[in-house]
C-alpha cells in the first residue's frame, strides 16, 4: 500500500510557482479572447467576464510570488520563516478582485442607460463557449497540484475556476437569448457577474483574515497528536495543547505531559526529548513539551480526584458543553483540605467562569465540608477537548 508523499518546503514552492505560470498563461488567454470579441459585440457581460480572467491572471502572479518567497528560509527578522506570505498575499489578491467586482458592478449598471443593442455572431458564441473547456482544464489542474502538495490556496484557485465556468456559461446564454430577451438580458448578466466576483472577493477577505488572525487547528490533527502523544509508556495525561501555524505545514506546539511524579526524573527527561524529536520526525511539528509531577500513588488522593472528575463530568454534561480536568493536588491541613486543580472550557461556556467555578464548589463542598476548592480556569486554542 502506498503513502502519500511529504513535499518539502522547495518543492512546494516550485510546484506552486509551476501552477501559477500555467494559470497566468490560461487566464490572459482567456481575456485576450474574451477582451477582443467584447469590444467587437459591445458586449459589457464579455467584457466583464474577459476582466475577470485578468484579475485570475493577477492572483495566478500573486500566488506564484507567494509560494517563492514563502520557501524563503528563517532570518534573524523571521525565526519561523517566511511561509506566512502566502496568506498575505492572499488577502491582497481577495482586496483586488473586490475592487475589480465594484468596478464592474458599476459599469454595467450604467450599460442599462445606454440604448445601443448588442449583436453576437454564432461564431462569437461559439469562442466563448470553447473557453469553458480552457477553465475546465484549469480547474482540474490546480485541483491535482493541490491535492498533491495540500496547498489551500490551489484547491481554492480550483472552485473559483468553476465558477468563473458558471460565469461564463451565464454569458454565453446571454448571446443566445438576447435576440429574444432584449439588449438589458446584457447588462443584467454583467451585474450577476460582477456580484459573483464581489462576494468571492468579500468571502476571500474574510477566510484569509481569520488565517493571519489565527484559527483553531484541524480537529483531526489535533487528535492525531493526542493519540500519538498517549501512545507512550509513562505518559499519564496531556493538557494545554497550544499550535501555532506559521504557513502550510509549518507547525510549532507545545503541551503539558502528565507523568509519575515518583519516577525517574531522567528517564522522565530522556523520554520527552524522544517524543519531542519523534513529532518532528514523523509529523515535522516543532514540539515544546512541559513536564507535569503526577501522584498516584497515594490511595487517598486518587479517591479525591476520581470523585472530582465525576463532578467535572456531571457540570459538562449539566452546560451541555466540554469541561475537564487536570493537574489535581490535594493539600490535607487540620481544619480544611485544599484541592487545587484547572479545568479546561472552550470558548462557547454558555456561563461566566465564576459562575463555572461556583457550579464545581458547591458540589464538592457536598463530599465534605472541609472541602476547599482551588481552582483555576484555562481556555482551551484547540477548539477540541481531549
Amino acid at each position: 500500500m502506498s503513502t502519500k508523499r511529504e513535499y518539502s518546503a522547495k518543492e512546494r514552492a516550485r510546484i506552486g510557482r509551476n501552477a501559477g505560470l500555467v494559470g497566468i498563461g490560461v487566464n490572459l488567454l482567456l481575456f485576450a479572447m474574451k477582451v477582443t470579441l467584447g469590444i467587437f459585440t459591445g458586449s459589457v457581460a464579455v467584457i466583464a467576464d474577459a476582466i475577470n480572467n485578468l484579475s485570475d491572471a493577477g492572483s495566478s502572479i500573486l500566488v506564484m510570488v507567494g509560494y517563492i518567497l514563502s520557501a524563503k528560509p528563517a532570518d534573524r527578522k523571521h525565526p519561523f520563516g517566511h511561509a506566512r506570505m502566502e496568506y498575505l498575499i492572499t488577502l491582497f489578491v481577495s482586496i483586488i478582485i473586490t475592487v475589480l467586482g465594484i468596478e464592474l458592478l458599476t459599469s454595467s449598471v450604467k450599460s442599462f442607460k445606454s440604448s445601443e443593442s448588442v449583436t453576437f455572431s454564432g461564431i462569437t458564441i461559439a469562442v466563448m463557449a470553447s473557453t469553458i473547456l480552457l477553465k475546465l482544464f484549469l480547474a482540474v489542474y490546480y485541483r491535482v497540484m493541490g491535492k498533491r502538495i495540500s496547498s489551500a490556496s490551489l484547491k481554492a484557485s480550483s472552485v473559483d475556476s468553476l465558477g468563473d465556468m458558471a460565469a461564463t456559461a451565464a454569458v454565453v446564454l446571454g448571446m443566445v437569448l438576447t435576440p429574444y430577451l432584449g439588449s438589458y438580458l446584457d447588462g443584467i448578466l454583467g451585474c450577476i457577474i460582477a456580484v459573483y466576483i464581489l462576494f468571492l472577493g468579500i468571502k476571500l477577505i474574510i477566510e484569509s483574515s481569520d488565517t493571519i488572525l489565527g484559527t483553531a487547528p484541524d480537529s483531526q490533527l489535533v487528535m492525531k497528536i493526542v493519540g500519538k502523544l498517549r501512545s507512550y509508556d509513562g505518559v499519564l495525561g496531556i493538557h494545554d495543547l497550544v499550535m501555532h501555524n506559521y504557513g502550510e505545514g509549518r507547525f510549532f506546539a507545545s503541551v503539558h505531559v502528565e507523568m509519575d511524579a515518583d519516577g525517574d526524573i531522567m528517564l522522565s527527561h530522556d523520554l520527552i526529548d524522544n517524543i519531542e524529536m519523534d513529532f518532528m520526525r514523523d509529523m515535522g511539528i516543532h514540539m515544546v513539551i512541559h513536564f507535569d509531577p503526577v501522584c498516584i500513588g497515594d490511595e487517598k488522593v486518587n479517591s479525591l480526584r476520581e470523585a472530582v472528575h465525576r463532578i467535572i463530568d456531571d457540570v459538562s454534561a449539566a452546560l451541555s458543553t466540554p469541561v475537564s480536568m487536570h493537574d489535581f493536588r490535594a493539600v490535607f491541613g487540620v481544619t480544611h483540605t485544599n484541592l487545587i486543580f484547572d479545568v479546561v472550557v472552550s470558548s462557547e461556556l454558555p456561563v461566566s467562569e465564576a459562575e463555572l467555578c461556583t457550579m464545581i464548589k458547591e458540589e464538592i463542598a457536598k463530599l465534605d465540608g472541609s472541602f476547599n476548592a482551588v481552582i483555576t480556569v484555562d481556555r482551551d486554542y484547540t477548539s477540541t477537548i481531549y
